[in-house]
């Protein structure tokens, strides 16, 4: 039920108000109101529809001089209130009439109009059928105060401040006004208009409970002035809001009337860039989700004027959804015998990425459908990564793309801008996969190890998460797209030169492969085969009748003179340089100077070589020993030189330009040495009487790392024995304070650096073993390895019986011996 609101029914109290604080012994009839708070004193018509209430008034009817209480529920959405949905504070009331609504035929909705009297408080709800009845108790207020010049100020200044709502409100009748100017009771006035403006109930109730007419005044008046508030506030924004046609918007409309027209008469026709990007989603394979999402922001340009910003950032939005490849795929070629012959065409070596592949074309063949691996190949550069995942899309007849994250410093690259931002667009990897044509390209990540880390816009990093986990890439979400994408069917290849700049989260989720370095056979075959013909082409030499070539020997001298490297991409720069100093030859002589390139034409062609083979350095002194190091381009060996001066202090000097771990492994070296003199035969005072500098040459390069530790310790031993290390041996290996050799990585370009500079031992861990089997034999071939446990092993192969002649006697005395061994 609810307040009529076109009639407020009031009496023009001259004389007394109805009994206001009356008092009703024993169970009364509850009237419960929705949206409607009565007040005392006045009488008011309800519109009644819900059956208990109908009940109600029926009982009314049949009993006129019955007393009820009237209260409000707290909740307008609830059609059966119980005792926990009313407010417990209301009025009592008597019933004055009821009738029928016109065209009322069922009796469903009728009017009841009833007579506020004084204030109750529900004390107990005792039942809720036929209609809710309870126990009630009184709430007397305090009488009007008398002569009271203040109260009758504001109730004249309440009925100004009521006028001038009445009047900025739309919702409230205006006979509102008309009955309030004809009270002349303030009682009748204050209630009135707490129980006629359209206040929220909680306020209304807030008013009913003030203990006294004048208090209920006062707060009636703050609620009063702020709806006015309310109101000039909802009037300031209309009017910024409400903005005159200019001309550029009054052109707009008719040129939407002028098309309005034409389509009615047959000759209209939709918007180019409309009719452009619905005749693509004609045909777009795309889920029922993205193809409501399509039409809802199509729908959006014709709101837009086609010359304001908004439309072009919708169009490019819209022709973005178009052009990617939804569930668009190109069908694999899975003929392992193709493949296979493509990638041993394309690329000289990398067995184990070739054999990956093959694997997963094989699986592809045996399921039909397969989520792609991600994959990660790591190794020095020039060696072919980034090249071989053209290789494989060939072999799979898949598309090719590659996004180079080198320096990559904003997550949105990865994941795109929101398209609310101006000059938005998607991330690379939504560009690149539009760009390819289809949702199963073979994906190079090119450098994922140089991606910049927690920048001050984003960690790009992280966002890559997401795009190389098998589990989440099939809903992939682009900022700028706003909806998921599947990038499961997308073969990825992410390559990297060192793997500990990755994020462990973030190498966790990819397979990795590793590419090492070529020794200089495989180097002189990926030559011939590939970089010579290439370059031949690239300098235009190969449409001479006679065609320059290199003898073996002179591609094995440029690879060692020339060049210092895993890869093969200074190979190919040099092969390069030969070839355009035969090219200038040519267009200024008319003819090749010489053919046939042989060693001795190379200073001709290239210069003096900047490089020298690491040569092993032999055994003449003592303290020197060969030792083996890894760095980002492949193998080299360095030499630990250990000398001895006259001293009192006994001091360790550390030169070479060496790191921090490379540091502590020389201090651990010579402590270990300290603490088992004796097993070497040299008198412990020799560090009281003697300086020991430890030094490793080009101090201009950096070294570090701990696979040096046994290197340093036989280096030491061997200056203060002063025997001679065993000719061409290198070794490479950590060290602990206990003298257990541990192993260290690596181990293929360390021994391709091995065989470069002529060495033929190679001692290291006996857990490196492992290592040495999964190497094929050809990179084997020549080296004979000896695996130790500890240093003591070490040093009994290592070091000869020959020694260096010294005029110190460093070695102790045979009295000495023979106390050792007791």
């Amino acid at each position: 039920m609810k307040q009529n609101s076109s009639i407020q029914m009031i009496t023009d109290y001259e004389g007394d108000l109805p009994d206001l604080n009356i008092q009703v012994d024993g169970e009364v009839p509850i009237f419960v109101t929705r949206n409607l708070v009565m007040f005392p004193g006045i009488l008011s018509p309800i519109l009644v529809g819900r059956k208990p209430t109908l009940e109600l008034v029926k009982y009314l009817e049949e009993n006129p001089n019955a007393v009820i209480a009237i209260v409000s529920q707290k909740d307008s959405n609830v059609n059966d209130p119980q005792a926990d949905d009313i407010y417990m504070t209301g009025i009592y009331a008597r019933f004055v009439r009821a009738f029928d609504m016109p065209g009322n035929y069922e009796g469903n909705n009728r009017t009841v109009i009833l007579q506020g009297l004084g204030k109750c408080r529900i004390k107990e709800v005792t039942a809720v059928e036929p209609f809710m009845k309870g126990l009630t108790a009184s709430l007397p207020e305090e009488p009007e105060p008398k002569k009271d010049t203040e109260f009758s100020t504001a109730v004249e200044d309440m009925k100004m401040v009521a006028k001038e709502y009445i009047h900025g409100s739309d919702d409230i009748p205006d006979d509102s006004q008309f009955a309030l100017d004809n009270i002349n009771n303030p009682v009748v006035a204050v209630n009135y208009v707490c129980a006629t403006m359209p206040f929220p109930v909680t306020d209304k109730i807030r008013l009913l409970e003030e203990n006294s007419i004048k208090d209920r005044l006062f707060t009636l008046m703050k609620v009063l002035n702020r709806e006015i508030q309310f109101q000039h506030l909802r009037q300031d924004i209309r009017s910024k809001t409400r903005e005159d046609l200019d001309e550029q918007q009054r052109e707009y409309f008719l040129h939407q009337q002028i098309k309005n027209i034409k389509e009615e008469l047959g000759d209209g026709d939709a918007a180019p860039d409309k009719k452009e990007l619905i005749d693509k989603a004609r045909d777009k394979k795309w889920p029922d989700e993205v193809a409501k999402t399509f039409q809802r922001e199509l729908d959006k340009l014709d709101t837009l004027n086609p010359q304001s910003p908004d439309y072009s950032v919708q169009v490019n939005y819209l022709q973005t959804m178009v052009n990617l490849p939804w569930n668009e795929y190109t069908k694999d070629d899975l003929d392992l015998k193709r493949a296979r012959r493509i990638l041993d065409k394309d690329h000289y070596g990398m067995e184990k990425v070739k054999e990956r592949i093959l694997e997963y074309i094989a699986v592809l063949q045996l399921r039909g459908s397969l989520k792609s691996p991600i994959l990660c190949l790591y190794g020095p550069p020039g060696v072919g990564k980034t090249s071989l995942g053209k290789s494989i899309a060939e072999a799979m007849k898949r598309r090719y793309v590659r996004v180079s994250l080198g320096g990559l410093h904003d997550e949105s690259e990865i994941r795109g801008h929101r398209k609310t931002y101006i000059g938005a667009m998607p991330g690379r990897i939504i560009k690149n996969i539009q760009k390819a044509g289809s949702s199963n390209p073979v994906f190079i990540l090119d450098e994922i190890d140089k991606v910049t880390q927690n920048t001050i816009n984003g960690d790009p990093s992280s966002a890559l998460l997401e795009v190389l986990d098998p589990e989440q890439n099939s809903a992939f979400h682009d900022n700028y797209l706003d909806m998921d994408y599947d990038l499961s069917k997308v073969l990825f290849i992410a390559t990297a030169n060192d793997l500990n700049t990755i994020p462990r989260p973030l190498l966790d989720r990819m397979e990795l492969i590793e590419v090492s370095g070529y020794i200089t056979e495989e180097k002189i075959e990926i030559a011939k085969r590939h970089l010579i013909p290439k370059e031949l082409e690239n300098t235009g030499l190969d449409q001479l009748e006679e065609k320059p070539k290199f003898a073996k020997a002179t591609l094995e001298k440029i690879i060692e003179s020339y060049t210092r490297e895993s890869g093969v991409r200074q190979l190919e720069k040099q092969i390069n340089k030969a070839m355009r100093k035969l090219a200038y030859r040519q267009a200024l002589d008319g003819q090749l100077p010489y053919t046939k390139i042989t060693p001795d034409k190379l200073e001709d062609l290239l210069g003096k070589p900047p490089f020298t083979r690491d040569i092993y350095q032999g055994n003449k002194y003592a303290g020197v020993v060969t030792g083996l190091a890894w760095t980002s381009v492949g193998g080299e060996i360095l030499f630990i030189e250990t000398s001895l001066s006259k001293g009192k202090a006994g001091k360790l000097t550390l030169t070479g330009n060496l790191g921090d771990v490379m540091k502590e492994s020389a201090v651990i070296a010579l402590e270990y040495v300290k603490a088992h003199i004796d097993a070497l035969g040299v008198d412990h005072r020799i560090f009281e009487q003697w300086n020991i500098h430890i030094h490793v040459p080009e101090g201009a390069t950096p070294k570090d790392g701990p696979s040096a530790g046994i290197t340093i310790a036989t280096s030491i031993a061997s200056a203060l024995t002063q025997r001679k290390v065993r000719k061409n041996t290198a070794m490479t290996g950590e060290i602990t304070l206990r003298g257990k050799v541990l192993p260290v990585g690596g181990i293929k370009e360390k021994i391709l650096a091995a065989k470069r500079a002529g060495i033929t031992d190679i001692v290291m861990c006996s857990e490196n073993r492992k290592d040495i089997e999964e190497i094929p034999e050809v990179y084997r071939k020549g080296l004979e390895f000896h695996f130790v446990e500890n240093i003591q092993q070490v040093w009994d192969f290592a070091l000869t019986d020959e020694k260096v002649n010294h005029p110190v006697e460093f070695t102790i005395t045979e009295d000495k011996k023979e106390s050792i061994k007791k």
